[in-house]
């Protein structure tokens, strides 16, 4: 096939202001939505690696629901079902007032369908420290919370940094179906480019090359970070 390519198309206003402002919004949406699943995420992860089974019912349920249905669907019930839900002035808000509302939905859908993941992660990286660390602790007079605090919680990530930089990455490309509900992300500015230009291939290569350059930084950085806090041992990597 012969292709003219144009590269010079994406260097004309508007378009690469809107490349660049959904690179912008990628972004965004991405680390807030991080922010989010880290922090739910390790809580839940926590409060399921417990001994109750109360507990573990309700964190199992949150897990099971949110990992499980698929993250489009959970975008389209944030923004167009739990609006109507509500009572009518908070489904205003919600709709209407709330700046920005695709935004947030994106961000929230995201960051709560993630947690769910991250939980299951944290979960199994306290579950993999060596059962005396948890009793040596308790041993020394330190309460369940000093004890996960100090001991449990440190080992447990150290543990679980590759899977967790996995879900870093995935959330990156999840981004992407926030489209569906509005969100210029930089998907949909590609798309957006390639509507006006018709230069399909060239919007969608730069995309391309966005998403990969921001995979390899961060892979790059959890590698380092992976580095200095592993515990030295057989384990141990480098």
């Amino acid at each position: 096939m012969n292709y003219a390519w144009n590269w010079g198309v994406l260097f004309q206003p508007p378009y690469l202001e809107w490349l660049g402002q959904g690179i912008a919004m990628t972004l965004a949406v991405s680390i807030a939505s991080w922010g989010i699943a880290l922090g739910l995420g390790t809580l839940i992860g926590i409060f399921h690696s417990g001994t109750s089974g109360a507990v573990r019912f309700v964190t199992g349920s949150y897990i099971n629901l949110f990992r499980n249905v698929p993250l489009l669907l959970q975008m389209f019930l944030w923004f167009f079902v739990v609006p109507e839900m509500l009572p009518k002035a908070a489904g205003t808000w919600l709709k209407r007032d709330l700046p920005h509302p695709e935004v947030v939905t994106a961000i929230v859908a995201l960051g709560l369908f993630t947690a769910s993941r991250v939980a299951v992660q944290v979960a199994a990286g306290i579950a993999a420290v060596p059962r005396g660390q948890s009793m040596a602790a308790r041993a020394s007079g330190l309460s369940t919370v000093q004890a996960y605090r100090l001991v449990l919680l440190p080992q447990a990530f150290r543990i679980v940094i590759p899977p967790l930089t996995s879900e870093f990455l995935t959330i990156f490309k999840n981004s992407s179906i926030a489209l569906t509900i509005g969100v210029y992300e930089l998907t949909a500015q590609t798309q957006q480019i390639q509507s006006f230009t018709y230069q399909g291939f060239e919007a969608f290569t730069a995309a391309t090359v966005v998403y990969m350059t921001i995979a390899l930084m961060v892979t790059t950085l959890m590698t380092i970070i992976e580095r200095r806090i592993s515990i030295p041992g057989p384990t141990a990597r480098g």
